[in-house]
Formats: C-alpha cells, structure tokens, sequence
C-alpha cells in the first residue's frame, strides 16, 4: 500500500528532513508516526500524497512510483488518499456542506450526488444536523470532525492526519482518535502523526518514531487501554427516527434543487454561499487554488463575491 525505499528529502540550502528512511505499510493497517518537533513528520505525509517529491530513493503509493507520477496524472493518485489536519482548513463563510463537498463538486458531481455523499460522510462522525451550519458556529471538535467528514467523503484507500488532536483537549481527542480507529475497522489505512506518547501508549498499533528526519524504530504496542471498538456503524438514527433539527437540514438542502433537475442544481449556490456581513477571508489563506484535484480534505483559497451575487459556475476536474 505505501513503500519507502531509502528515501531522504532535502530542501533548498541543504537542510535534510528526511534522512534513508525505509517503511512499507500493508493496506488496513493503523500507524502512528511520532517524533520530536521537527523531526520530519509532515514531510513524511506530504510525500505520500505528492505535495513534495523525494530527493533520493523511491515512494510507492497504491502500487505507482509517486515521484515519476506525472502531473497530469497526480489528481488521479489523491483521489485515492484523504487528508485530515492539525488546523481543520474549514472555510468560515462556507456552511458544513460547501466545506464537505469540495471534492465533489470539482469532480463535476450533480446537486442529488453531493448530498448524498455529504450526508453519508457526516452521518459517520455524527454531525448529519449540522449540514447547514458555519464552521465558527462549531466547537473545536465538531470543526474536526467536519474535516474528517471532508477527507472520507471519496471514500479514500488512505487516511493521512497530521497532529489533529493536537489543539483539542484530552476528551475531544479521545473522541476523535475513536473516529479514525473506527475508520480503520472499515479497511481503510489510517497514517496518524502524533507527538502524544501517552495516547500512543494507551492505544496501542503499530508506532514509527523518527528523529531528526532518520526512523529510529518501528514497533508494534500492545496498549494499556485499547479501545474497545465495535465495526463502524452510523452514528445517527435512521431516517424515520432522524432529529428534527437533522430533517430540517435535508430539506433545506433539498429546496435548492434547480427547475432543470439534479445536474442544474450541482452548479448553484447553496445556502450559505453568500458573503456574511463583515466576514471577508484574509488574503493569502487557505491553499492555493488549482485546477487539478486536490487530495480529498484540502481545501483552496476562496475568492469573495459581493451579497447576492450568484455564484460563478464550477470548473469540472479530470473525467
């Protein structure tokens, strides 16, 4: 599934991130990647989704050799991969839906289509009744969990997380940690960066520690306190026992449906697809917008439009 071949990553001047770092990851497994601050983490995960190419040896995702991956093909290879960070990357005047169903609607998916998916992906960490609510309405937690919907929403071979419970407190994190062991249950390979040995302790899985960009060991812990963990399920009722608050949000969602049918839909605004008075994201936030589709949980910088005006149409990503 993920294969590191004596790789080192240098960056311009000579600083050396990653030093001879050789790993393989078998599909389904969970593994904490720990270390000290700087010690090469997030340079690990941003070569296994190819935000940065080694600068010797070889990575191997999914069967392709990522550095000779072509960058018309490199959308292909993340659609493959979720993303979850430390910062949750929300966009603030973006209700939870817009925020979810960016890769969806840059894949050109119709109206019906990113609802569908929306929900499914929300109903998995238990926030379907906030499908019409905007991040800085959220607790900290509930802005996780919305990031995590975004990066399960394709249904990724892989999931990567950078620190994300590292700006929760001890309970959130419990919470969310139980989130990406549930995900893993369903198959799917979890990559998790942590610098908190405690949790790593308590839970248990396989732990890959660098220092100073070299891997330093590569263990399997059995836990103090491993969760105990039932195959994932949706946490919300079903639909004939669903809140009200929950039905609400899918109806709203279901007005915006366009004369010309489901297809139309997928191009129009949606609620919350308007400038809130005063609320205007800084220049230079957020990632930088792309024609090429991004893993699924990066999100590009938007740019603000006047209230009322319509939004401009959606660009279609690769077929």
């Amino acid at each position: 599934m993920i294969q590191f071949f004596h790789v080192s990553k240098r960056f311009p001047g000579g600083q050396a991130a990653l030093e001879d770092v050789t790993f393989d990851i078998d599909r389904g497994q969970f593994v904490f990647l720990t270390g000290a601050s700087g010690a090469g983490k997030t340079t690990l995960l941003r070569l296994i989704f190819r935000e940065e190419v080694p600068s010797d040896g070889q990575i191997v995702v999914n069967g392709r050799n990522v550095a000779s991956v072509p960058p018309s093909k490199i959308p292909y290879l993340r659609r493959t991969i979720g993303v979850v960070f430390q910062d949750f990357r929300l966009i603030p005047r973006k209700t939870v839906f817009e925020n979810v169903t960016y890769l969806p609607r840059v894949l050109g998916l119709d109206g019906k289509q990113q609802r569908q998916l929306a929900y499914q992906a929300l109903r998995r960490v238990g926030l379907a009744h906030r499908l019409n609510a905007f991040p800085p309405q959220l607790s900290g937690g509930e802005q996780q969990r919305v990031a995590i919907a975004r990066a399960l929403i394709n249904e990724p071979d892989i999931l990567i997380a950078d620190e994300p419970t590292g700006n929760l407190d001890p309970d959130l994190s419990r919470e969310i940690l139980r989130l990406f062991l549930e995900v893993n249950l369903r198959g799917t390979t979890v990559v998790l960066a942590t610098h908190d040995r405690d949790t790593i302790q308590r839970v248990g899985r396989r732990v890959l520690t660098l220092d100073r960009g070299r891997l330093v060991s590569d263990t399997t812990l059995d836990g103090t306190e491993p969760p105990d963990l039932a195959p994932a399920r949706d946490r919300e009722a079903p639909d004939e026992h669903k809140a009200p608050e929950e039905r609400e949000a899918l109806g709203e969602l279901g007005k915006q449906e366009a004369p010309g049918g489901s297809e139309a839909a997928g191009d129009r605004a949606l609620p919350g697809d308007r400038v809130l008075p005063g609320d205007r994201e800084p220049p230079g936030t957020g990632s930088p917008a792309s024609t090429a589709v991004p893993p699924a949980g990066a999100v590009p910088e938007e740019t603000p439009r006047p209230a009322g005006a319509p939004a401009p149409p959606l660009a279609e990503g690769p077929p």
